[in-house]
């Protein structure tokens, strides 16, 4: 196959544009593919649907088949998503990428794994990735970003939490062991118990029946909130500190930055490359690409077409 029309198929199964219909009719037809398959997933489990079990069947083959498609298209085109690797190692990087695991985990149980038809529901980050949910600053990396930053206090919040519930279980084995032997029978049987009423879930299975047993539940109880409320707070000031951060950052460089833009010609040394080739080869950082009456949000692997208007920044990579 032309190396052209494997460079179309690489632009069409990638992220869409407004102006690309077909790229864009192929990002909602796959959305309307893992719909159906996680649908299908649930259906499945409902005795009312059994008449329909062949119907659900089919459905479930034919997405899978097309995601089987999308699969090999997207090794067979790796080298254009990797352009500085050659073929073999451009496949292999695609492979073991998040998105090839992610693609490739939610294949293989239909086929060997069917105690983890659960992964199914992994594509669900797909659609994630479809709309563009995680980009480069958004909420699911600020999520990692806080908690790496984190780390050390929470963990010992959750070490709090761990030692309280230890605690909690031998003062109740203490009390309740004689009371009621089937429910405490060791120190360490009120884990169940004191997870419970630490996170204040209160299952009701498990409960002092003594009088002491109950003073000692209701204090529990009171620390437990406490002892909850410790990595919650830890977590909420790092977003806080984290979005500041943030909007510093953005404001200093933009006070540093000269903001450019070029109009791409046929000599233009732009055209026909991808946002990440530019920014890499020139060391800039694209803000925006106006493109006809469109203003287009900069991707990785967006060609940058005739007549496009390039607004960047010097040093922004």
């Amino acid at each position: 196959m032309k190396k052209n029309t494997r460079k179309r198929i690489f632009e069409v199964i990638q992220i869409g544009q407004g102006n690309d219909i077909l790229s864009r009719t192929f990002d909602y037809f796959i959305v309307l593919m893992i719909l159906a398959n996680i649908a299908v997933l649930f259906l499945e489990t409902f005795d009312e649907m059994k008449p329909y079990k062949d119907i659900l069947q089919v459905v479930g083959w034919v997405t899978v088949g097309i995601f089987i498609v999308e699969f090999a298209l997207r090794i067979y085109t790796a080298d254009f998503l990797y352009p500085d690797s050659p073929n073999h190692v451009a496949v292999v990087k695609f492979i073991f990428s998040f998105d090839g695991m992610i693609m490739l985990l939610t294949i293989l149980p239909f086929f060997y794994l069917s105690g983890f038809g659960v992964l199914r529901m992994l594509r669900v980050v797909r659609i994630f990735h479809l709309f563009r949910i995680n980009n480069s600053y958004d909420s699911f990396h600020v999520i990692t970003s806080v908690l790496i930053e984190k780390k050390n206090q929470i963990f010992s919040s959750v070490f709090i939490i761990i030692v309280l519930m230890l605690s909690s279980s031998l003062c109740m084995y203490s009390v309740e062991h004689q009371a009621q032997p089937e429910n405490f029978s060791n120190a360490l049987s009120g884990i169940w118990w004191s997870m419970s009423t630490i996170f204040t879930v209160g299952y009701g299975d498990i409960y002092p029946v003594t009088m002491l047993g109950r003073v000692i539940a209701i204090i529990i109880t009171f620390l437990g909130v406490g002892a909850v409320a410790i990595p919650t707070g830890i977590i909420s000031a790092g977003f806080v500190e984290h979005y500041t951060k943030m909007a510093n950052a953005e404001t200093q460089e933009l006070g540093k930055m000269v903001r450019q833009s070029v109009s791409v010609d046929e000599d233009s040394p732009f055209l026909n490359s991808t946002v990440k080739e530019v920014e890499k080869k020139y060391g800039i950082n694209v803000v925006v690409i106006v493109r006809a009456a469109n203003v287009l949000l900069p991707v990785d692997e967006q060609l940058i077409k005739k007549e496009d208007i390039v607004v960047f920044v010097s040093g922004g990579k």
